[in-house]
C-alpha cells in the first residue's frame, strides 16, 4: 500500500506524544527548582578532589604527581607540589599539593584527568548549579573548594565508587602482606646467622720476647 510506512512512523509519533501527557514514565517535566529529577550515576560536570578520613587536608589522595595538569587539553589545573612529605590521615609520610586550582571556566569535562589519574584521588563531580555573578575569582576552584570526602563520591557514584574502594583495599592488604613477609623473612635470617665470635676471643695472644744473651 502506498504511504503505509508513513501511516505507521505518523501512528507511533501519535502514539509517544499523547503518552507523554498520560503515562508517569514519561510525564519529564517537573516545576523546576521546587522539583528535581534524580541525577544519572553516569552525569558528570567539573572534577573534584577526594579525601579520606575526616580531616581533608591529610587525608587527600593527590600526591602532586602532575600528571592530569600535563595531560588536561585547555590547561585549566594548575599544581604546586608541596617542598616536604606530610603525614596523611594515616600517619604515612606522602606528598601533597601545596596548590591546586582548576579554572573553570575553561575546563571542558572531558574527564581525561580522571582517566590519567593513578591513585583515583580526582573525580568528576554532578553538581550543576554553579551560576554566579563573578565570572573570575568565583570560577577559580582552589584545593579547598575541591576537596570532598569518599562518602560524598560513593554516593553520587555508587558503582563506580565501589569498585574503586575494592581495588583499593585489595591493593593494600597486598602491600600489608608483602611488607609482612619482608618483615619475617628478615628475622629468620637475623636467627639464623651465625653470631660474630666477641672481640676478646679475637685478640692475638702476646708471645713472650726472647730473653738477652749473657755477655761472655
Amino acid at each position: 500500500m502506498l504511504g503505509e510506512g508513513i501511516i505507521k512512523g505518523m501512528a507511533a509519533t501519535a502514539k509517544n506524544f499523547l503518552g507523554s501527557y498520560v503515562q508517569e514514565e514519561r510525564l519529564t517535566t517537573v516545576q523546576y527548582p521546587e522539583e528535581r529529577l534524580p541525577q544519572k550515576e553516569a552525569a558528570r560536570n567539573f572534577p573534584f578532589l577526594v579525601y579520606d578520613g575526616n580531616d581533608w587536608q591529610k587525608g587527600l589522595r593527590c600526591v602532586a604527581c602532575q600528571i592530569c595538569e600535563k595531560e588536561c587539553p585547555p590547561k585549566c589545573i594548575y599544581i604546586v607540589k608541596d617542598a616536604i612529605k606530610k603525614p596523611d590521615y594515616i600517619g604515612k609520610l606522602q606528598l601533597q599539593p601545596k596548590v591546586f586550582d582548576i579554572d573553570t571556566s575553561v575546563c571542558m569535562s572531558c574527564q581525561i584527568c580522571v582517566e590519567v589519574c593513578p591513585f583515583d584521588a580526582i573525580k568528576m563531580d554532578v553538581e550543576f548549579e554553579l551560576s554566579t555573578d563573578d565570572r573570575f575569582a568565583k570560577l577559580l576552584l582552589k584545593k579547598e573548594d575541591l576537596a570532598k570526602p569518599n562518602k560524598y563520591y560513593q554516593r553520587i557514584h555508587p558503582s563506580e565508587a565501589a569498585e574503586v574502594d575494592g581495588r583499593l583495599a585489595a591493593e593494600k592488604a597486598k602491600a600489608e602482606a608483602k611488607a609482612k613477609a619482608d618483615a619475617e623473612a628478615k628475622a629468620k635470617a637475623a636467627v639464623a646467622s651465625p653470631k660474630p665470635p666477641p672481640a676478646s676471643a679475637l685478640k692475638t695472644p702476646a708471645i713472650p720476647s726472647p730473653a738477652p744473651a749473657l755477655a761472655k
